[in-house]
């Protein structure tokens, strides 16, 4: 068996920074030469099994984060930047692998560069008065940059995941934290009170009232509640996260602060030690879980994706959101599975039949075509506009993880995981594969063969 070598370069150099040592003394720590650890930071060499070895003894590391982290990601953006037409001969995968490994900075540049010219494209398309506007518009929009905010941090936010499980058991692993929450606000001289409006949540600081729809499910309440209590309890922790972000709009870092209190109100519904060992105890069974911890399915499903504390991990999945359009709204992946960033999500994939059979888990094994396989879990989700003729939104979740996981999913009992998996994508502008029956756009990295006395489920075929 061939063992893969271990580059990560930028992954060691960020580790020395961290603690802050010049690389004469972090060699001399891990056991090595100063010429051998500058050719390790530089990818001339792969990091050896003892160096790996002496980060874990000497310094407590996560050895995991040498292998996780940014470069699937920035990898999988290129291609699908890379795929755009105005570039005419896309780089080989290998060389897009060395870029996002040795140097991320210059690789994100880029992608950020192609985001501002797509975005400039499409508004010339429109005709959307795009002459007239200033430069500020090439800048990512508020919501893609907070979206990559997120997925380039793994959707973990440490410091926020340990307050808010703090927050949650400081009074004792018994006490409700809806009743702590309330018991925040009434030491803050807050009223809660249920409201009939469309509104989640109001609050009005000048008269000190909260809120919360009646029309809304409890799980949704309690939800907002915390995220509220969130604003009211941590501001300085959230802005203190959004300074480090430094992003490039007011509304963005708007949208941004949201999404942190959203995040401490979903880790202190589940607080990470405790759910992470009910999340193994159980199998991961999201209905379990949800009982358990008085949470929805989705809120359950979105906070396993983010189990990905240093030295704690759990186990690494990808969560992913669609709508019946199959536009993906919600999207975060800690495995190698990277969704695509303009567009739709893979047709063949079981998220999409999850609208077919709605109240139903859909389970399916599927195979990307860089041969990873995953046991994915669909389901429906649907919210009530909470008054007869009000709108329901109607949502499509999937949960996913690598097959080497499989044996601690309950979802996993009783499938042949030596039998059939269904071949998904990302993309098709992307995806090489040359038999999909579902494919929508040829593959931009691929020649076509067009044969006019020839007709096949496509109308054309893809060379190799």
């Amino acid at each position: 068996m061939t063992v893969q070598k271990l580059y990560a370069g930028a992954k060691l150099r960020e580790m020395r920074g961290r603690l802050r040592l010049t690389q004469k003394t972090f060699a001399l720590k891990l056991g090595v030469s100063l010429p051998y650890l500058n050719q390790m930071e530089n990818n001339n060499r792969p990091i050896s099994a003892g160096v790996v070895l002496a980060l874990a003894q000497e310094f407590g590391l996560d050895v995991t984060e040498l292998t996780t982290g940014d470069s699937e990601r920035i990898v999988a953006d290129m291609r699908e930047a890379l795929a755009d037409p105005v570039f005419t001969a896309p780089p080989p995968l290998a060389d897009l692998r060395l870029a996002a490994s040795n140097a991320p900075a210059l690789a994100r540049a880029f992608l950020d560069l192609h985001r501002a010219y797509r975005q400039s494209h499409e508004r010339l398309a429109s005709l959307d008065e795009a002459l007239g506007r200033d430069d500020r518009n090439l800048a990512p929009s508020p919501w893609e940059e907070v979206r990559d905010f997120f997925h380039y941090c793994d959707n973990y936010i440490d410091a926020i995941d340990h307050a808010a499980e703090h927050y949650a058991t400081a009074q004792g692993p018994d006490k409700p934290v809806e009743s702590i929450a309330m018991a925040t606000l009434e030491a803050q001289g807050i009223g809660l009170h249920a409201s009939n409006t469309a509104d989640l949540r109001h609050y009005d600081p000048s008269t000190k009232r909260l809120a919360l729809s009646g029309r809304v499910s409890a799980t949704t309440r309690r939800f907002q509640l915390l995220h509220q209590v969130a604003l009211l309890t941590q501001n300085d922790l959230l802005e203190a996260t959004l300074d480090l972000a430094q992003f490039h709009s007011p509304q963005a870092r708007g949208i941004a602060k949201i999404g942190l209190a959203n995040y401490f109100a979903g880790a202190a519904l589940m607080p990470y030690t405790a759910f992470l060992a009910a999340a193994d105890r159980e199998r991961h069974d999201l209905e379990r879980l949800s009982d358990l911890f008085d949470s929805s399915i989705e809120q359950v499903a979105h906070r396993l994706s983010t189990l990905q504390r240093p030295g704690a991990k759990g186990v690494p999945f990808f969560f992913v959101r669609v709508d019946q359009a199959g536009t993906v709204t919600k999207r975060h992946s800690a495995t190698r599975l990277q969704f695509a960033r303009f567009g739709g999500a893979c047709p063949l994939w079981n998220v999409h039949q999850a609208f077919e059979l709605p109240g139903r888990f859909l389970r399916q094994l599927a195979e990307t075509p860089d041969g990873v396989r995953y046991v994915c879990l669909a389901r429906d989700v649907s919210k009530s506009g909470g008054a007869f003729g009000a709108p329901v939104r109607r949502y499509a979740i999937c949960l996913g993880c690598e097959i080497g996981h499989a044996d601690r999913l309950v979802y996993a009992d009783g499938l042949d995981l030596r039998g059939r998996f269904e071949p998904i994508g990302i993309s098709c502008r992307i995806c090489e594969r040359p038999d999909c029956h579902q494919r929508s756009v040829p593959p931009l990295e691929k020649r076509l063969s067009v044969d006019p006395d020839r007709r096949g489920v496509i109308p054309y075929s893809i060379e190799d």
